[in-house]
């Protein structure tokens, strides 16, 4: 072995003897010197407690921390004056290790490199006026400093280890509560010129963590493990911390924070980062107010996250929160619905508008590039907002393009029925929202359909290729480009509801839909629907609800009214045909009140106005009409006879002026009720024949064997009719004709209860053809001999006879 090498083992030696020895020694002389070294101890420590610190036993390890000396303390207990006034014990430790500087001790002083605190409770208390139980350090310690006997050097810890330690901070003026399990924490420091700088592992449980104890915790009840780099600069009095990574629950998180301690109050930033988050993890690590938002939805796939949290330990009140949040091709459940193949960017602050404060009143929801299928309807909404967490308000820009059919999943077919034809939607919202619902939305922008088919459950109505444009500015709604096809009938509309937004929530029934109307070709048979009452199609329960805006949807199609302009070139009912046709009608809840109809028709003219209302069986209607030089037997062929079997069309002809003013029934497929007609009728012919009318035919077989009264001419005739159900009363009434005259006055009855007076001239009216005198006339028209005839019903036939009962 070279002689060099010796040397150095044997100087090694001596100096590894020197220290064991040096050890030895002073363990031995802490063992014989316990009460001196322990009187040390207490007033190195006392120099900076203004209170009660009290170390029940000391121990010394010899093995522990070599070369240092480990000082075993026993039931240390810390506590300020004010104690028995707010009964918080400062520092209550069971086991507090201290390991001292060897050659530090035997010169007399303490120089401490490592504390070991075990199966202890720590707590930071300060109550509601400000004052502190952290003011047992605040002791004034001039005078020590002032003793040149002392060492001015400050102490230095080299290495710190918690375990087992209840750690409390809990400020009542600040509305703070902090309060961590700290099952192990272990960590090195080292002192460069600007301050210190640590390392150190972390296993604690976070029992609160609330930054503003009225709201509640973050991260409560959940275990946190990491290792951290911190630093602390003198000159900024900034302590910067940062972990990689630390694990909450069972999610890892970057973590950066920095604490401002150079001021009077100290300032906090912590930025939290996580690129694979659940939501309902994020949720459970805010605190309950928020919490219980949030809960209300869930992603079934992580996102990515990021948070800020910045405030201040000396004040009340919230922290500030600024969270970020992506996702892409998640599925979003709320309150109405799911959200298929969702894609959003997400932001959450509680400082929407500098100056208003912190909290839940100045919260929003971002969801920036929002997009997704909701009830089978994509969906893009470029920002969509919620505001103010305590009443929420959502606004944003609502887009989407999809087939029509697709409606059907959103309107759970309550309302209508889609196939064929597309829809694009393009509307800026806004919205209260009512238990995490949208409620009330007022909407801005334009709805879009084309060739679409529609099926109106409601009045069991069948529109097809139907296309229309709902505008919505301001609070109207204006409706344009709408195409309606129902069967032959071709309908073009544009329309208008003033205030319609206000009304349709607060005030439906008060809803007045303006249309104007145009159409090449009516089939009124193809709407007959409106006259029957509203049905609703059965619920499938196995959809998802779509909330209250169908219901809302519907409530309005029904109770509101709507008032029509209509120009139709040609109408259709069954055999009635009119031309030329002006209508202006206005709907309620309950039928449709006719304010006026004008058509062209059987080469005359109809005006009317009135009102129809629907009944549980039936509908009524009420009618005033005004008929103007219409071929009679068109006319009758067109309305069916009016209900009458035996006076028909075919038993006219001619040219008829009329008024009437009645009332009557017509069932839910517009068949006129039989024998429920009721008023009058003041009718004007002109050019009019009466062809092979049996009650006149009857009485010329034996009166007038000789005349032809199957083709009685009328130049003209004035009549007045009382309609009585199945009665008609004829007011006396003279007619003159071609064959006979006669005055006829009774009723006629369309079932049974005929009872017709008939007076009859025998004088052939040929007599006086060529008498223009209406004087003369009316003396000839009597002469001779009268017939005074009774057509009568008897058990349900009619029977022709001599009227005895003639005055």
């Amino acid at each position: 072995m070279p002689k060099w090498l010796k040397t150095f083992l044997k100087i090694l030696a001596g100096l590894v003897l020197l220290i064991v020895l040096l050890v030895i020694g002073a363990t031995l002389y802490i063992t014989f010197n316990k009460a001196k070294v322990l009187k040390m101890v207490n007033e190195q420590l006392d120099k900076s407690v203004d209170g009660t610190l009290i170390i029940g036993d000391m121990k010394p390890n010899f093995f522990k921390d070599l070369p240092d000396i480990s000082l075993s303390l026993k039931n240390v207990l810390v506590r300020d004056k004010n104690f028995d006034h707010h009964k918080h014990t400062l520092l209550n430790a069971k086991d507090f290790d201290i390991s001292l500087n060897t050659v530090a001790l035997l010169r007399g002083t303490i120089d401490i490199n490592h504390i070991q605190i075990s199966n202890a409770a720590i707590d930071l208390f300060t109550d509601s006026t400000g004052y502190s139980n952290t003011s047992v350090f605040k002791k004034d310690n001039k005078k020590v400093k002032d003793n040149k006997s002392e060492s001015s050097s400050s102490t230095q810890l080299k290495k710190f280890t918690l375990s087992n330690v209840n750690f409390t901070v809990d400020n009542r003026k600040a509305h703070k509560l902090f309060n961590f399990a700290v099952n192990d924490l272990k960590g090195h420091m080292s002192y460069p010129d600007t301050g210190w700088h640590a390392d150190f592992h972390l296993n604690v449980l976070a029992k609160s963590m609330a930054f503003n104890s009225l709201h509640g915790s973050f991260i409560q009840n959940k275990q946190l493990v990491g290792d951290f780099i911190a630093g602390y600069n003198e000159n900024t009095g900034k302590i910067n911390v940062k972990s990689a990574p630390l694990t909450i629950g069972n999610d890892p998180f970057n973590i950066n924070a920095v604490f401002e301690t150079g001021k009077d109050r100290t300032n906090f930033s912590i930025r939290v980062v996580a690129d694979q988050l659940l939501w309902r993890n994020a949720s459970a690590l805010l605190s309950p107010n928020i919490t219980l938002v949030l809960n209300r939805f869930n992603l079934s796939k992580p996102l990515a996250v990021t948070a800020n949290i910045s405030g201040s330990f000396g004040v009340g009140g919230d922290p500030s929160l600024y969270i970020t949040a992506k996702t892409k091709d998640n599925t979003l459940t709320m309150p109405g619905g799911t959200i298929e193949n969702c894609n959003f960017n997400g932001i959450f602050t509680n400082n929407h508008v500098n100056g208003k404060g912190l909290g839940d009143e100045n919260s929003i929801i971002k969801l920036i590039g929002l997009s997704g299928t909701y009830n089978h309807l994509p969906f893009t909404v470029d920002t969509g907002s919620i505001i103010n967490l305590v009443k929420p308000i959502a606004t944003g820009n609502f887009k989407s393009t999809f087939p029509i059919a697709d409606l059907n999943y959103f309107l759970e077919d309550n309302v209508a029925k889609f196939s064929n034809g597309w829809a694009d939607i393009n509307l800026k919202y806004r919205a209260d929202i009512v238990d995490y619902k949208i409620n009330k939305p007022m909407i801005q922008g334009a709805i879009h359909v084309k060739e679409a088919d529609i099926n109106y459950f409601p009045r069991n109505l069948l529109f097809k290729k139907t296309s229309f444009s709902l505008n919505f500015v301001g609070d109207d709604l204006i409706m344009s480009n709408i195409h309606l096809q129902s069967g032959r009938s071709i309908v073009t509309m544009t329309g208008r509801v003033n205030n319609f937004l206000n009304l349709y929530y607060n005030a439906p029934e008060k809803i007045l839909l303006t249309w104007q109307i145009n159409s090449p070709q009516l089939y009124l048979g193809e709407f007959i629907g409106f006259l029957k009452p509203r049905r609703s199609a059965p619920v499938k329960t196995t959809r998802s609800n779509s909330g209250n805006i169908v219901d809302q949807l519907s409530n309005v199609l029904e109770r509101g009214k709507a008032e029509m302009h209509m120009e139709v070139a040609n109408v259709h009912y069954k055999k009635f045909l009119a031309t030329n046709a002006h209508a202006d009608l206005l709907t309620t809840d309950d039928g449709v009140i006719i304010k006026t109809i004008s058509v062209k028709h059987a080469g005359g003219s109809l005006r009317m106005n009135g009102r129809v209302t629907q009944g549980k069986n039936l509908n009524s209607f009420a009618l005033n009409t005004t008929v103007s030089n219409v071929n009679m037997r068109e006319f009758f062929y067109a309305f069916d006879n009016f209900g009458m079997k035996d006076f028909t069309y075919e038993n006219l002809k001619g040219y008829l002026s009329a008024k009437t003013n009645i009332t009557g029934a017509i069932t839910d497929a517009g068949n006129l009720v039989p024998r429920s007609i009721n008023g009058a009728l003041d009718l004007n012919l002109k050019d009019a024949a009466l062809l092979n009318f049996k009650p006149i035919t009857g009485v010329g077989k034996f009166a007038f064997p000789f005349r032809n009264l199957n083709n009685i001419m009328v130049p003209s005739l004035n009549a007045r009719f009382d309609l009585r159900g199945d009665k008609i009363i004829i007011n006396p009434m003279e007619l003159n004709s071609s064959v006979i005259n006669m005055d006829i006055a009774g009723v006629y009855g369309l079932t049974n209860g005929t009872d017709i007076a008939l007076d009859i001239p025998l004088r052939n009216p040929e007599k006086d053809a060529n008498i223009t005198d209406k004087d003369e006339l009316k003396k000839r028209r009597f002469k001779g001999i009268v017939v005074h005839i009774r057509a009568y019903d008897e058990n349900g036939k009619l029977k022709i006879g001599l009227n005895n009962n003639h005055k």
